[in-house]
Parts: structure tokens; C-alpha cells; sequence
């Protein structure tokens, strides 16, 4: 089973790597030949002792001696900087090629729709991007180092023996399947608590995020002695397989260090023979006493390596996954040609968007779904229309809006963006003429500043202002003394969720998108803060094309066309009026919602006159 994942290392992952290390290919080569100088220099010592004894020791001299200590310090010297270069570019290499592997994987990401973010979680996401990125980058430094040092070395050492005393060399070479097998046992064990271990500080680290995102939710559900319960199970189960790794790793370290005791036994008995019979020199036995011992590092790290390999093999070929995940929505060689991507926008072929929408025999189902969702639906919204979906909460009233944004493509049919397919233009080009402001606000870390210049990079601080002053929002400035400076943490967690969303409302309109959509935009503000972003909304659809996503059904009365969806599909359609005099499915959501809002505004009543 190894052999077959190390063949499939060997032709999947290692030649794929290729043009992610073409540009450090002198960097690479320079590193090698300093590695391989180091390892060869490390050969050397047991050479200079050897000299020593036989020389100075055996004949009881110092003839010479101070030339020799010259070289001796010389060859430390160029050792230490051989291995300070070849670390020194081992480090380069480990943090050019991770930063490159994250850059890649990063904006692959960027290119890829919204189904694979639907499908795959952010953590499982995250380690595409942060462990195996970082793992890959350590094989293609510091393994590859450890290789050369390792290999280099064991070849080197073996030769010398042979070359100087072949029989005494096969007496210590008896030793090595015996070794290779045990260490080989011992390595598998070892392997598999490792990856035991990782997956469970994966928990203890989840748990770790867990209590800390959400410590309010603990707290107001009194559940933190549950919560360091799971804690404590986890972290004594961490305990538990260190302690036996701790000790697998004694095993293996005592076994090679018995192994090494072993050679160096097999040494001093047929060497220290050979000696006693002028066969051999003192020095020549303290040679080979220093590579037998020697030896044992390179061997262990090459059984070590196998493992190793097999382990990275899954880090990339997770990394490739990723990187070879096609997206559901892509542009067309001849639209990128025309138009640009998303890293290399071509503007100047931009054409103005006006805002005529038409969706012409549309069939839909989402890619990790088996039911269509809309079957041959045709809609025409002019420029400027304002157009409501409504409907209980898991309805599917997204899906419209995200076929419109080109989130997702039509199953089948097409649609018209001002007469032409949607396809025949660059994403890019959609996006950036469309204002959207979700249901749940993101904020990202920075200043109020910083957040709405993310809808117009060159926007000035007036302009901001207007932005925030058209949704009700230049209070929250206005009341800060940092003002649009105000930091607004990470996520925006230092504002209220409301507060949150207006922002986000103004920097979807702050770069006056010709397409607006509202997903369920007053959500999560107040019923006053609703009534004045209520009046703005109506400003701000003005001469736009628009598409409000509503649950409370007072708030699209005016709307131009309502769209009533019930289980993922379009049941109804018309204005409000026309809705209520059906009596369908509209009338009862309507009439429903219109006695909840009856009871609550009589409870409220009463409860201020007590």
C-alpha cells in the first residue's frame, strides 16, 4: 500500500510542483551544492581523526601538526558556513514557495462560485490554504535538505568502509534489515498516533473558537460547565496518545541508539582483532567506530522519509484538488479576451449597463440538488423596476437574485442583461454594477473608512457621508470622535448588528450600482431606524432596477411586481393589490402577518398603560 502511494507521490504530486519551483531553479541548485558541501565536509572529521591517531598518537609525534589543526579549523569553518547558507535558503525556499501555494490557492478561490463555498466548510477551506500550503513548502525545503544531508552521507560513509576494510563493512551492514524492520514497526505506529494527535488538537482548537465566539451564547445558556466538560475530554484524550507517541518515540530512539551499540560492538571486537593483528590501524578503527555510529541517523531518517512522504502526499494532493476545482460559472475565452478577468479587468471595453433584465425560459437546480427549482420561467424587468420576492423563511427566495448576480448559470434557458446573455460578458463587469446588501452584514476588520471604500476605492470622505447620510447611517459617525476612523473590530463586532447593516447598505450603493438588491436589508433594524431607511430605499431605487427580498410583506407594497415563492418556486406574481384580490398564497401570508403585527402593536399597549 506505501509503494503504491509513493509511485502515485512520485507521478502526481512532485511534477505538478514543478512550475511553482521553475523561477527558484538557481536558488534550488545553489542550495543543493551547499548541502551536499556539508555533507561531505561531515564525512571529512572521521577522516581527520583517524589521521590524528595514526599519525600523531600512533607515532608519538607533533611533526606537522600545526598545519593540520589549520585545515581542521578551515574545514569547521566552511562546514558551519556551508550549513548556514544551505539553512539560509532552505528558509527562502520554505517561505517563497508557501507564500506562492497561498497566493495561488487564495486567488483560485476568488475565481470559484458561490457552490463550492455552499459545499465546503471554511475550515476545511482553510487548511487547503494555511497547513497544506505550509506542509508542502517544508518538503520542498527542509526534506529536500535532509535528503541530500542524509543520503549523502550514508552513501558516502558506506563507500569509505568498503574502500577501506570491505569485510568489516559487511559485518556492519548485517545489522541494517534487522534495524529497517523494527524502526519500519515502530515508524507505522508512530505515524498513526501523529495523525491522531493532529485531528485532535483540530477539536481542541475548535473547541479553543468555540468558547470563545461564542462566550455570550455560554454564558446566557449556562452552559459552560458543559462546555469545559468536551474541554477536559479532549485535552486528557490529547494527553493520553501524546504519552504514547512519547513513547513510541522511546521505543525507536532505543532501538537505534541498541543498534548503534551493536555496530559499534561488531567494530571493537572483528576491528579491535585486525588491530591486534596489524590488519588494521588504531586510526582506521576509529574511523570506521565513527561512521558505523553515524550511519544510524541516515538510516532511521530514511524509513522515517517513506512515511513521511506518504503523509505530504495527501497535503498535496488536497492542495491540487483545490487547485484543479473548476467553477460552476466561468467566462468564455472570448469574453476574457475582450473584457478581462477578475485579476486583469479590461475597462476600457466595458460597456454601460442600463438595466433591463430578462429571464427567457429558465430552468434552474442547484448543482449539489436533484430537483429544479424554476422549470421554463420567463420574467421581463424593465429598467427601473422594483421588484419584491417574498415568502417564508427557506422558501428559495434567493435563487432569483443569484442568478441574476451570475452566482449560479441556468440549467437551462438564458438571461438577457439589456438584450444580450449574461455570458457574453465578463463577471467582473455584472458584479461591478451591482449593489448588494445581505441579510447577515460582513464587515471587515478596519475603519468605517476602510469598509465603504470597499464599494469605491477613490470615494472622498464627503461622498462617504452622502452614502451614509441617503440610509440613516451618518449617526453613527456623527456620535464617534474617531468618526469615519471608528474601528469597527472584526467583523464589525464593535458595532450593533443594525448599525452593521446600514453600513453595509451604504457601501453597496456608494458606487451608484445600476442593479440593487436588498436580501431581507431591514432585518435586523429597529422599527424606527426601518421607517427612515424605508423613505431612503425608496430615493435610492430611483432609476435603478431593483430586486427586494422581503419577509415582512408591509415593506413591498409599493413594489412594481411581487414575486410569491412557497418550496423553491414561483407560485405567484403580480402587484400587491392584484395579489390581494387572488386570495392565494399571498393574501394568507399577507392577512397572516398583518394579525401577528395587530397582536403585538396590542400587547405593546397594554403593557405601557400598566
Amino acid at each position: 500500500m506505501n509503494e503504491e502511494k509513493i509511485h502515485h507521490l512520485k507521478f502526481f504530486g512532485i511534477p505538478k510542483l514543478l512550475p511553482y519551483l521553475k523561477k527558484y531553479a538557481t536558488q534550488m541548485i545553489v542550495m543543493i551544492i551547499f548541502a551536499l558541501a556539508g555533507s561531505a565536509l561531515d564525512l571529512a572529521f572521521p577522516k581527520f581523526q583517524e589521521y590524528a591517531i595514526n599519525v600523531f598518537v600512533a607515532q608519538d609525534h607533533l611533526n606537522g601538526i600545526a598545519v593540520f589543526v589549520i585545515v581542521y579549523v578551515a574545514v569547521i569553518l566552511l562546514k558551519v558556513a556551508a550549513d548556514t547558507i544551505s539553512s539560509f535558503l532552505g528558509t527562502k525556499m520554505e517561505m517563497k514557495v508557501g507564500r506562492d501555494l497561498k497566493q495561488a490557492s487564495f486567488n483560485h478561490l476568488q475565481t470559484l462560485s458561490f457552490s463550492y463555498f455552499n459545499q465546503n466548510s471554511v475550515g476545511y477551506i482553510l487548511s487547503r490554504v494555511s497547513s497544506d500550503t505550509n506542509r508542502i513548502g517544508t518538503l520542498i525545503s527542509w526534506h529536500f535538505l535532509d535528503c541530500i544531508w542524509n543520503l549523502t552521507y550514508m552513501v558516502g560513509a558506506l563507500v569509505i568502509m568498503f574502500i577501506t576494510n570491505a569485510k568489516l563493512a559487511l559485518l556492519v551492514l548485517i545489522i541494517v534489515p534487522l534495524i529497517t524492520v523494527i524502526v519500519s514497526l515502530v515508524q507505522r505506529k508512530l505515524l498513526s498516533s501523529h495523525r491522531m494527535i493532529r485531528e485532535k488538537n483540530s477539536k481542541i482548537t475548535g473547541g479553543f473558537n468555540e468558547g470563545i465566539t461564542g462566550a455570550k451564547t455560554l454564558k446566557t445558556l449556562v452552559a459552560e460547565n458543559k462546555m469545559f466538560g468536551e474541554f477536559s475530554e479532549d485535552t486528557e484524550n490529547m494527553r493520553k496518545l501524546s504519552v504514547r507517541e512519547s513513547r513510541y518515540l522511546g521505543i525507536l530512539r532505543g532501538t537505534l541508539n541498541i543498534a548503534s551499540y551493536v555496530a559499534l560492538a561488531i567494530v571493537l571486537k572483528v576491528g579491535g582483532d585486525f588491530t591486534a593483528e596489524n590488519l588494521m590501524a588504531v586510526g582506521t578503527l576509529s574511523l570506521f567506530m565513527s561512521y558505523s555510529v553515524g550511519l544510524m541517523t541516515p538510516i532511521r531518517w530514511v524509513i522515517s522519509a517513506i512515511s513521511q512522504l506518504v503523509n505530504i502526499q495527501v497535503n498535496i494532493e488536497r492542495f491540487f484538488g483545490l487547485m484543479e476545482t473548476e467553477s460552476d460559472v466561468k467566462d468564455s475565452d472570448e469574453v476574457k479576451a475582450k473584457y478581462g478577468d477578475t485579476f486583469n479587468p479590461k475597462k476600457e471595453n466595458w460597456e454601460e449597463l442600463k438595466g433591463d433584465i430578462e429571464f427567457e425560459n429558465v430552468s434552474f437546480k442547484y448543482p449539489d440538488g436533484d430537483e429544479y427549482v424554476l422549470t421554463d420561467f420567463n420574467l421581463k424587468v424593465p429598467f427601473g423596476t422594483n421588484i419584491a420576492i417574498v415568502g417564508e423563511t427557506g422558501a428559495g427566495k434567493s435563487t432569483l437574485v443569484n442568478l441574476v448576480c451570475r452566482f449560479y448559470e441556468p440549467t437551462n434557458g438564458r438571461i438577457l442583461i439589456d438584450g444580450r446573455d449574461v455570458r457574453e460578458r465578463s463577471q467582473l463587469w455584472l458584479h461591478s454594477n451591482i449593489g448588494y446588501v445581505l441579510q447577515t452584514p460582513h464587515l471587515f476588520s478596519g475603519s468605517i473608512r476602510d469598509n465603504l471604500k470597499y464599494g469605491s476605492p477613490d470615494a472622498t470622505d464627503e461622498e462617504l457621508m452622502d452614502a451614509l447620510r441617503l440610509v440613516s447611517a451618518e449617526d453613527i459617525v456623527l456620535h464617534s470622535p474617531e468618526g469615519l476612523s471608528m474601528d469597527v473590530g472584526e467583523g464589525g463586532d464593535l458595532l450593533s448588528t443594525g448599525e452593521k447593516q446600514l453600513i453595509s447598505f451604504a457601501r453597496a450603493i456608494i458606487h451608484n450600482p445600476k442593479i440593487l438588491i436588498l436580501d431581507e436589508a431591514t432585518s435586523s433594524i429597529d422599527s424606527f431606524t426601518e421607517q427612515k431607511i424605508q423613505s431612503s430605499i425608496k430615493k435610492v431605487i430611483e432609476g435603478r432596477t431593483s430586486f427586494v427580498i422581503a419577509h415582512r410583506l408591509s415593506t413591498v407594497k409599493n413594489a412594481d411586481k411581487i414575486l410569491v415563492v412557497r418550496d423553491g418556486k414561483i407560485v405567484e406574481s403580480g402587484s400587491h393589490s392584484e395579489l390581494i384580490k387572488a386570495k392565494g398564497y399571498y393574501f394568507d401570508l399577507y392577512t397572516e402577518q398583518y394579525r401577528e403585527d395587530e397582536t403585538a402593536a396590542l400587547k405593546k399597549s397594554i403593557e405601557e398603560s400598566t
